[in-house]
């Protein structure tokens, strides 16, 4: 598999750790190389490290998250204003009045940096989300120039890892602000840009606020080339819902086209599922297999669909945990209210009231996070769920089962996908069947 080193401290962990890998994986000399510069102090630059599957001799570009494991996520709702109406997007409530202030924003940060006992995670990653977060990129700098500074002064263990995360629609990526922004902070940036694939793909679904005939994808495609110059590593986010699955091969191989090599994509959460939708879904993802597998995309491309850890059973006991880190994660919205994820903020649910677990000026309150530090796969997932033969890679968002619940419950588990979750099963079996079956005449087909 391949491992992306998003920033200087991944690259220098393995410096730390001597590159100790797992026993099938090699690690090229590359790899150490970078390590031990980087722990010399010699390279300042972003790197991409590369690891090589012996088994299949086989370069996967799967990428991993900063930090996976080790960061707290702590996201600033910095507005519910964005220029577009997304058709599938889950926040229901956006709206141009709530913005969060500096005075709010400062609580926040000044009650989370003085509690550092609460946070033992190693890494934190501030997340800034909307809406569409860079319309408030003045905002948005003075909130991490205050952070940077406040964790230095209080020698904070964050100062020494941290990110500053977003997701984008990329419209105004190119702003003079936004870049000067990026310039400055470039060393503890992860940026994605959502774009859904094709033009007609995306302007399906994806269109302006306030006029739903024009889509975006030409405001944002003309992005995508800075974004790249300045994260080659960067990946994009797809999302699939009823009307869009007849573009998915097409969208996907679009994206390729464009540079980008890492391809995040996943079926909406909500009930949204038409009957047959499952069997265009399957054919549509055996079409891309097909196109990856014998244009030998696997090589230097990934997407999300096709993981070899999907359909299988789950053990009760070892694979019992939480999909979604709902209560680890900690969001703030404009009037300084604090959640256990974004969406169990009033603008992301339909049906229920918001979850609120404390503000800025009264802190935390822990006794309100208690259910959802106790949620694993068993206690929220009905018994067909905890039976199946295919669990393994079965997604679920805790917002969504607690708005879809037919009580108030974090404890119900949406099952809306879950037709969609085996043919996508099935699709992926066809693909890494179809990939060592050639992988293996490739071998027997190399002279001796």
């Amino acid at each position: 598999m391949v491992v992306t080193g998003a920033a200087q401290e991944d690259v220098l962990a393995l410096a730390v750790a001597y590159v100790h890998l797992d026993a099938l994986i090699v690690a090229p000399d590359l790899v150490q190389g970078h390590a031990k510069d980087i722990a010399k102090g010699l390279v300042k630059e972003l790197v991409q490290v590369v690891a090589v599957d012996t088994v299949t001799n086989l370069t996967k570009q799967t990428g991993r998250s900063w930090q996976a494991g080790l960061a707290k996520n702590i996201t600033f709702i910095v507005t519910k204003d964005c220029q577009l109406a997304c058709k599938y997007c889950y926040l229901v409530g956006k709206n141009d009045k709530e913005r969060m202030t500096w005075p709010v924003a400062k609580k926040a940060i000044d009650y989370l940096l003085a509690h550092e006992q609460d946070f033992k995670e190693k890494s934190v990653i501030w997340d800034f989300i909307g809406g569409e977060p860079f319309l408030e990129i003045e905002l948005i700098d003075r909130i991490c120039d205050y952070l940077k500074t406040e964790m230095f002064r209080l020698n904070h263990h964050w100062f020494e890892s941290y990110r500053f995360s977003f997701s984008t629609n990329g419209i105004n990526y190119d702003s003079p602000k936004v870049q000067d922004f990026i310039s400055k902070n470039k060393q503890h940036l992860s940026i994605g840009i959502t774009i859904d694939g094709t033009k007609k793909k995306h302007d399906l679904n994806r269109v302006w606020k306030n006029n739903e005939i024009r889509g975006s994808y030409d405001d944002v495609v003309k992005n995508i080339p800075l974004w790249l110059s300045q994260f080659p590593a960067g990946g994009t986010k797809v999302t699939i819902s009823s009307a869009d699955i007849p573009y998915i091969k097409e969208s996907v191989l679009h994206l390729y086209s464009l540079g980008i090599h890492e391809v995040n994509i996943n079926v909406v959460f909500e009930d949204v599922w038409k009957d047959g939708d499952d069997l265009l879904f399957e054919q549509q993802l055996i079409d891309l297999a097909d196109s990856i597998i014998d244009g030998k995309l696997y090589e230097n491309f990934a997407c999300s669909f096709f993981a070899e850890f999907i359909g299988k059973p789950m053990d009760l006991e070892t694979d019992n945990q939480n999909w979604c880190g709902a209560g680890k994660m900690l969001a703030i919205d404009a009037s300084g209210k604090f959640y256990p994820c974004t969406r169990f903020a009033a603008y992301s649910l339909r049906e229920k009231s918001p979850i609120i677990i404390g503000n800025v000026d009264e802190g935390i309150n822990r006794n309100l996070l208690r259910p959802f530090l106790s949620l694993d796969r068993i206690t929220q997932s009905p018994q067909k769920c905890i039976d199946c033969e295919v669990a393994s890679g079965c997604a679920w968002c805790q917002g969504e089962n607690y708005d879809a619940a037919a009580t108030d419950t974090i404890f119900q588990r949406s099952t809306a996908i879950c037709k969609m979750h085996k043919a996508r099963v099935r699709a992926n079996n066809y693909y890494w069947n179809k990939l060592y079956r050639k992988l293996e005449q490739e071998k027997k087909d190399e002279p001796c």
